[in-house]
């Protein structure tokens, strides 16, 4: 039976939720950086930070043991940002235990999946197991703009890649997912007078409204397209025609097909009114990745080491994206869910079930050493 250590890994997690790291605080997200390589190097791995504006990457390599040593690295994918501000902790959502459940910001997304991660390394670090690439990013929860180039290259040569996001409700890891692009409108009119010279103005309100109009108009030709209007800013006072407008939409696709068209006909939206100005950006994408018989090989191989350590699993695909998004289009064996279980991601009802703590990390040692 392999050690569980569940008092220690709820202290570990209690210990990382404390440290909040809202997405684009780069000095909160870099002193968290500076705890996982130094806890990287206690269990044995060779750890390095890669430089971002807005907050530090993490690279791990662990080497492998035995007959497996020199195969190629399994890849498992982790990020230490949250879409929590600074004092969420002390002002919204104390740390709690409660009924074999935990709380707080950032617990199950994902902080208790870097937890389970690092206990599974603990328990494998004397036994036999092919390599162990560790990749955890800081702006996951804004699509990984500045990360997505540096998944892809520690994607190269790996026989498969794991993420450490939130599992399906009822426990099974995520087989695919749709495509996530965050696209920004901006437009920019002409201020006057609302009232003594409104000819002279072109609202950039009244612009962007009509342009979202037209997206939703868009999005309905499409099945299963998922739109979000996430922001709108602009204008002023009421007596001023709004010169500036902007809004931050988020969508969704269940095939690349459907996204490249999509993205290519709102990036090539025109303005409607003659002296308005308009700029369609795309802040980060992630490419939809479908399911293949590739990853249900995988799956199975996941199901037949769950099964050595007494559970079960499933898996199916999921509607959220993630950084696995990029392993998986790229055609690598992907599965993503090993986090803990629990619900309330983005939620101030955000929680995690404790006890999935130790089974999810005896899942991940099992993987580690049978695949």
């Amino acid at each position: 039976m392999m050690i569980r250590c569940i008092s220690m890994m709820i202290d570990r997690l209690r210990e990382y939720v404390a440290h909040e790291t809202p997405t684009g605080d780069a000095q909160a997200l870099n002193a968290f950086a500076d705890r996982l390589l130094d806890r990287y190097a206690e269990l044995g791995g060779t750890a390095r930070r890669v430089a971002a504006p807005t907050g530090d990457h993490v690279v791990a390599d662990f080497p492998g043991r035995g007959p497996l040593a020199a195969e190629a690295p399994l890849l498992f994918i982790g990020h230490h940002d949250t879409v929590w501000p600074i004092g969420q902790l002390r002002d919204v959502m104390p740390w709690r235990e409660q009924d074999g459940l935990l709380h707080g910001p950032g617990v199950f997304d994902m902080k208790g999946g870097l937890v389970v991660l690092e206990a599974a390394l603990e328990q494998i670090a004397d036994r036999d197991h092919r390599p162990v690439r560790v990749v955890v990013v800081a702006d996951e929860e804004v699509g990984s703009p500045t990360a997505r180039e540096l998944v892809a290259a520690e994607s190269s040569g790996v026989v498969a890649a794991f993420g450490f996001e939130s599992p399906l409700p009822n426990g099974d890891l995520k087989t695919a997912r749709r495509g996530s692009s965050r696209v920004r409108i901006e437009v920019t009119g002409r201020e006057a007078h609302a009232a003594l010279d409104p000819g002279r103005g072109v609202s950039a309100i009244d612009e962007l409204i009509d342009q979202l109009i037209a997206v939703r108009a868009l999005v309905a030709s499409y099945a299963d397209v998922l739109c979000n209007v996430g922001t709108i800013t602009g204008g002023g006072r009421t007596n001023v025609v709004p010169g500036a407008a902007a809004a931050d939409v988020g969508f969704r696709f269940i095939d690349p097909e459907t996204e490249r068209a999509v993205l290519d006909a709102v990036t090539g939206l025109e303005p409607i009114r003659p002296d308005a100005q308009l700029q369609v950006s795309v802040m980060s994408n992630r490419p939809a990745w479908q399911p293949s018989a590739a990853t249900d090989a995988l799956l199975h191989k996941v199901q037949a080491a769950a099964q050595s350590v007494g559970q079960e699993i499933g898996g199916a695909p999921a509607s959220g994206a993630a950084d696995t998004n990029l392993t998986g289009w790229l055609g690598i064996p992907t599965l993503d869910g090993l986090g803990p279980r629990g619900k309330g991601a983005h939620a101030v009802h955000e929680q995690v079930i404790a006890a999935s703590l130790a089974e999810r990390a005896d899942l991940v040692a099992a993987i580690i050493m049978t695949i």
